[in-house]
């Protein structure tokens, strides 16, 4: 017998946790991810799933449509295979971890998602159309800069040329982790279901257990990069330095004013400092801002005007500023008629979310998308205290097989 939700999540519960933070370290292609990765295949053979991998690292556990329904099918009208009623129905989501991460943000909607099969079977469903459970590698962009990057490929929105040579901070190459090339995974999905921990606390607020997406904000990650004059940090005058920090300290603290005086958000999580020295007036600070909105002239209004300050304040302290975008990606409306069928009969309330998610790769490709949330009572993630309640998650569990038998 396949293990059920609460066995399965115990199994997953001490692969690359922290001894001392507590949170989670599973960077793609590493260690702790890959042996998450080896559960998955393990998890899919329990269940008779026939596994299918790409080039990239993605994964699909595919439960294939019986030969008598086969032919059934076979013998009614073609439909379009871009639809929520017809080709394939993939659900799943990621196994990998922002550094000292939380438990459910990714790892949620994989485990939740092999449960519904279960679950489906307990209800005797027998699937008229194929039905995949799929995990996305490098979701978070943790390893390789670049967030959703297995699902950018799969879907061919980023041509491997572009990605192979991506390298992570130790100056590996993705070309060097993964073989690349092309995937058919998406090939003949028609409808894709990701369910998702919720990164924020509306459905808190409003005392529900599952919510349905409506779309995502546009959100992109720029480097900053500010030069100035290496120096003496006791024999040079205040007024003689060139000190890229003072810019960047300015930049932090403009991109904070700005994203709440026009209700956006703007982040400022990594930072690295030559020479790093503590006598010593910095070189260079390379910075990343990580920029989100509620509209897509919304977020290059907020990019422009940081950029704008940060150029203002470069001037005067000497040094010299560069804003690049490492990845940007717009605002992704789900599909309108497939979010109201999944929540207007069960009263589900349909919430926008600000964090970025392969489901919204998967739609703006042309994919008809749709996410459900669990609640989150914390509202925290991307943190150690990210958390759900073993009821709601199993709430969750029953609200995606609804979903994906009604799809079946």
């Amino acid at each position: 017998m396949p293990d059920d939700f609460e066995a399965m999540w115990s199994d997953l519960t001490p692969v690359g946790r922290s001894t001392t933070s507590g949170g989670y370290f599973r960077q793609p292609f590493l260690s702790a991810e890959r042996e998450l990765a080896a559960w998955f295949v393990e998890q899919c053979a329990a269940r008779g799933l026939r596994v299918e991998t790409d080039g990239f690292g993605n994964t699909v556990g595919w439960w294939d449509v019986p030969a008598p329904v086969v032919e059934e099918v076979a013998q009614q009208p073609s439909r379009n295979p871009r639809s929520p009623t017809a080709g394939a129905v993939l659900t799943g989501s990621h196994l990998d971890s922002v550094l000292d991460g939380g438990a459910y943000d990714g790892p949620l909607g994989v485990v939740s998602a092999l449960a519904a099969v279960d679950l489906l079977r307990e209800r005797g469903v027998v699937p008229s159309r194929p039905l995949g459970v799929g995990v996305f590698a490098e979701e978070e962009g943790s390893r390789f800069g670049l967030a959703c990057l297995g699902s950018r490929l799969a879907t061919g929105v980023l041509a491997w040329e572009d990605a192979r040579t991506l390298t992570d901070r130790s100056g590996m190459a993705l070309a060097d982790v993964v073989p690349g090339g092309s995937s058919s995974l998406l090939a003949d999905v028609g409808t894709f279901v990701e369910l998702h921990v919720e990164q924020g606390r509306d459905l808190v607020d409003r005392d529900a257990a599952v919510g349905v997406a409506s779309e995502i904000w546009p959100h992109g990650r720029y480097r900053v990069d500010v030069t100035g004059a290496a120096n003496h940090a006791g024999t040079t005058r205040m007024e003689d330095r060139a000190d890229p920090m003072l810019t960047f300290a300015m930049t932090a603290l403009a991109a904070n004013k700005q994203a709440r005086l026009s209700g956006q958000r703007a982040t400022f999580g990594r930072v690295s400092v030559e020479p790093n020295g503590t006598n010593a007036v910095p070189s260079r600070v390379t910075a990343w801002l990580d920029a989100r909105a509620s509209s897509d002239d919304a977020l290059a209004a907020l990019v422009e005007v940081v950029t704008r300050q940060a150029s203002e304040r470069a001037a005067r302290d000497g040094t010299a500023v560069a804003v690049t975008a490492e990845s940007v990606s717009a605002s992704v409306a789900f599909d309108p008629a497939l979010a109201a069928a999944l929540a207007d009969p069960r009263g589900w309330p349909v919430i926008p979310t600000q964090a970025g998610h392969d489901a919204g790769i998967l739609q703006a490709a042309g994919i008809p998308t749709a996410m459900l949330f669990v609640r989150n009572p914390t509202g925290v993630s991307h943190s150690p205290l990210e958390t759900a309640a073993l009821a709601d998650c199993l709430l969750g569990v029953a609200a995606l097989a609804d979903v994906l038998e009604g799809l079946l």
